[in-house]
């Protein structure tokens, strides 16, 4: 991986080699991972199934006789987030599925975090308790009632060591806002306030009130037969609590305002690149439409991700992104048969490094990319169970694209499409990532480490 670059090992990109730990979650439909986060320390990794769990894993902490463990994620709380539901008002079944996990920070030795599925968003507490209180004069040890006249005496209840425990108890349920799925909630720089986002309406919430909510975007027509595009995915400003941003199925990213109205249907910016007509294809509409739509740290920067490339785009600069990277241009020629499976469909996600100078997506074939905005360099890692062993270095792939083969790449039509990488996370603040293979959880660390 390091060879040919030099001094670029100690670069945030090439360092991406080293395997810290695979973690198989499962092997049903139901244990499919559909989101991926950390925490804002990165002391804590999160993931959502379509089952509707949340496994939560914990960073270990380096010890003086195992500082090679250090880094290693073990599972902390498991629990169950949402369960299927029926409307029966609309005969429309309402799965388990986590869309998405969003941590808050934290305030106290408890953590809080967000998880949604297609219509309900709920906050959830999890904290430890390794005391118990005992001495209860109305009950016993088990919890039962003692009978009135058997108590002679006042007691003063006392709290007993006993074994750690993690409990996950959900302190607000926001229900009932949203006509159509949700696929995006996003927490606000205030922490007070949180939106959520379906396909043509985005919702502002406060923590503290349940049953409302502020309708702060609504492109849904009079007339649904005049709809041209849907909301694909939204996302607030990281310093700027009335700035927030979200994309569109036509390729399109509007920056919005709080504070110029209520209902911020007309947009501060429009960000859109004019097509290429000599490009210009029955599939252009579809691998237009953007996935993901992310903030740099610093806030300066917007990131999107369409079907075939990633594009930075500058605040400052709405005609054109400022930087465009390829995530697999040589499925360009496969674009009818990737329709007919569905696979054109798909909807990947992309993140920052904390330094805001790499940028990480996924592909197929449980292939995902790097791009170091510095450098100009990329790089192809494979996350699979085969070569992905425990401290092991990664190597580079390469996909070969007609003509011959080389022995280390991989022909473009052996690539396996159900193998695909749509969540990825990067650490707040070191060289550790979490990539998503179906069922597997895959964390990777900086060889330096």
């Amino acid at each position: 991986l390091l060879a040919g670059f030099g001094s670029v090992m100690q670069d945030v990109l090439w360092c991406f080699s080293q395997v810290k730990g695979t973690i198989d979650i499962g092997v049903t439909e139901a244990d499919i991972i559909s989101t991926v986060e950390f925490n804002h320390t990165g002391e804590l990794l999160a993931t959502g199934d379509k089952g509707g769990r949340v496994v939560i894993f914990q960073r270990e902490q380096e010890s003086k006789n195992q500082p090679h463990r250090r880094g290693e994620y073990n599972v902390y709380s498991t629990f169950q987030s949402h369960e299927p539901e029926f409307d029966y008002l609309k005969s429309l079944e309402i799965e388990e599925k986590i869309n998405k996990i969003r941590w808050l920070p934290q305030q106290n030795a408890a953590y809080f975090l967000l998880s949604t599925n297609d219509k309900t968003v709920k906050l959830w507490k999890v904290s430890e308790r390794d005391k118990r209180p005992e001495g209860y004069n109305l009950k016993d040890e088990d919890g039962r009632l003692r009978d009135p006249s058997m108590i002679t005496m006042l007691r003063v209840p006392v709290l007993r060591p006993m074994d750690l425990m993690v409990e996950a108890t959900p302190r607000r349920v926001f229900a009932n806002a949203h006509t159509y799925h949700i696929n995006s909630i996003s927490v606000n720089s205030d922490y007070e306030t949180y939106m959520s986002a379906d396909d043509l309406r985005i919702n502002l919430w406060n923590f503290e009130i349940t049953n409302q909510s502020f309708n702060i975007v609504d492109i849904k027509p009079a007339n649904m037969e005049e709809l041209t595009e849907v909301i694909t995915a939204a996302e607030f400003h990281p310093h700027h609590c009335n700035t927030f941003v979200y994309s569109s199925s036509k390729g399109t990213i509007r920056l919005c305002d709080m504070r110029t109205a209520a209902l911020c249907d007309r947009h501060a910016k429009f960000f859109e690149e004019p097509e290429d007509p000599s490009n210009r294809s029955f599939f252009s509409e579809i691998i237009s439409s953007i996935s993901d739509v992310k903030f740099s740290h610093s806030g300066r920067y917007i990131m999107t991700r369409d079907y075939l490339t990633v594009k930075v785009w500058d605040l400052n600069m709405e005609n054109r992104p400022i930087e465009t990277y390829q995530v697999h241009d040589y499925l360009r020629s496969k674009l009818c048969s990737l329709y007919e499976n569905d696979c054109i469909f798909d909807k990947f996600e992309c993140v920052w490094n904390g330094s805001d100078s790499v940028i990480m997506t996924g592909s197929y074939n449980n292939f995902f990319r790097m791009f170091d905005r510095n450098t100009k360099r990329d790089v192809t890692l494979e996350a699979s169970r085969e070569n992905s062993k425990p401290r092991a270095i990664l190597k580079p792939r390469k996909v070969c694209v007609g003509g011959k083969r080389r022995k280390d790449e991989i022909s473009v039509d052996s690539l396996d499409f159900s193998k695909k990488i749509l969540h990825t996370a990067w650490h707040p603040s070191e060289n550790i990532i979490a990539v998503a293979a179906t069922n597997n959880l895959y964390i990777f660390q900086d060889k330096v480490n």
